[in-house]
């Protein structure tokens, strides 16, 4: 994780390169939401890729899977990649590998094939948030840097909102080869205004230069660790309730190897010299709560993303693009409150509007434990609408890194936890 954070420089890279930070701010996020939009986009699509692919049901889910599993696998990697390769180098490799691979979804003919093509869009899509990160915090000064972040999670909130609803109507209209299609403009759009105005800052030049000078040892076993432990964990997580958790001896093998991996990780990456992962960066209070946060903040904006949807079409026989309706509009409320938060945040310390937004979540969370077969549409999305309140002050005080290099340097954050 070290290289793909901040380097902090004194003046802020988009003033050295002349180009305008919001137009970096935009570039990046562009390939942010294309990649959360497509974490929600197929959800909708799994009956009628099942169908076309001669596939079950649950065969169809691990359309969902092999991509979370991949993405889980790459993301606590990214730094170390950034640092080898680059960063700029990295994150267009990494918008490359996304389009291509989404080219690749749409013509895969058989169900295997797509799940190994979902694996290299999972890839692909993994390395871009971390490095998108890096490059704001890189491109804009400490006092605009809430705002920038506003701009950056209306990507990372309204996508997987409209995605469902996208998703549905694609589907019902065209074909759910056209979901991974749409990827493919996007990206190389993305490709080649990222290779006009990102740029590696020439503090993580020098950085690169000496590790390569060093000698560089690649943590192959740390790797594998990472890949074990949080691959079978993704697959725990999702699989577990089809197959009555612990009552599969499948699930049981993979829950055992994934805290066994994980344990080992920990020793062995705080034992090398050189981790794949740089785990003492968790020593920061606030970078470590933070991680929680957003963990918290991934299970509060997915988990509702995916299952409200399929309760609607599942249960209620919604069609895919009326399941889609319902969530949209809480896509539409975070954007309109998203700006508002980025101002806030200069304004406020970070934990209070924390606290707010875990309140605002809660109660909306637990207004929709009433949902039974008689909910009407209206309920679903004033329901909806009314999370996404929580969600807009829950993100933008989480997201921004901390401004450090390594351990040795002290992080410097304007609203310590």
């Amino acid at each position: 994780m070290t290289a793909i954070q901040a380097s902090a420089p004194s003046v802020p890279l988009a003033e050295r390169t002349g180009f305008n930070p919001w137009l970096i701010a935009v570039v990046v996020s562009m390939a942010t939401f294309m990649e959360v939009l497509d974490t929600s986009i197929a959800n909708v699509a799994l009956p009628h890729i099942a169908g076309s692919l001669s596939a079950t049901q649950d065969e169809a889910t691990w359309v969902l899977t092999s991509y979370l599993v991949a993405n889980a696998i790459i993301l606590p990697i990214s730094g170390w990649l950034a640092t080898v390769i680059g960063r700029k180098r990295f994150y267009m490799t990494c918008v490359g590998l996304f389009a291509v691979s989404s080219f690749l979804c749409g013509i895969a003919p058989s169900l295997p094939l797509l799940i190994v093509f979902r694996v290299l869009q999972g890839i692909g899509g993994g390395g871009l948030a971390p490095s998108e990160q890096a490059i704001l915090t890189d491109t804009f000064r400490r006092s605009s840097r809430g705002m920038a972040f506003a701009v950056y999670g209306i990507a990372v909130v309204v996508a997987p909102a409209v995605g469902p609803t996208l998703g549905g109507w694609i589907t019902d209209n065209a074909s759910w080869r056209w979901i991974f299609f749409i990827n493919v403009p996007v990206g190389a759009l993305s490709l080649c205004l990222s290779h006009m105005v990102v740029h590696d800052p020439p503090e993580l030049k020098q950085r690169r230069k000496q590790l390569l000078k060093r000698g560089l040892k690649v943590d192959y076993l740390g790797f594998a660790l990472v890949a074990l432990g949080l691959g079978c964990l993704q697959v725990v997580l999702d699989k577990g309730q089809e197959d009555d958790w612990f009552g599969s001896r499948f699930i049981t093998i993979f829950t055992i190897v994934s805290i066994v991996s994980i344990v080992l990780l920990f020793v062995r990456e705080l034992s090398t010299d050189q981790p794949i992962v740089d785990l003492p960066l968790l020593k920061d209070r606030t970078f470590l709560v933070s991680n929680i946060i957003m963990f918290m903040v991934g299970f509060i904006l997915f988990g509702s993303t995916v299952l409200i949807p399929q309760f609607l079409q599942v249960m209620m026989g919604y069609t895919a693009t009326d399941a889609g309706l319902a969530i949209t509009p809480g896509g539409f409320f975070v954007m309109l409150l998203m700006p508002l938060v980025g101002k806030l945040v200069g304004r406020y310390p970070a934990k209070y509007l924390i606290m707010f937004g875990l309140v605002v979540s809660a109660l909306a969370l637990y207004h929709m434990t009433a949902f039974d077969l008689d909910v009407d549409y209206r309920t679903v999305a004033l329901a909806r609408i009314f999370q996404a309140g929580g969600l807009a002050f829950l993100f933008v005080p989480s997201t921004p890194p901390p401004t450090r290099a390594s351990p040795a340097r002290k992080a410097t954050t304007p609203q310590p936890f």
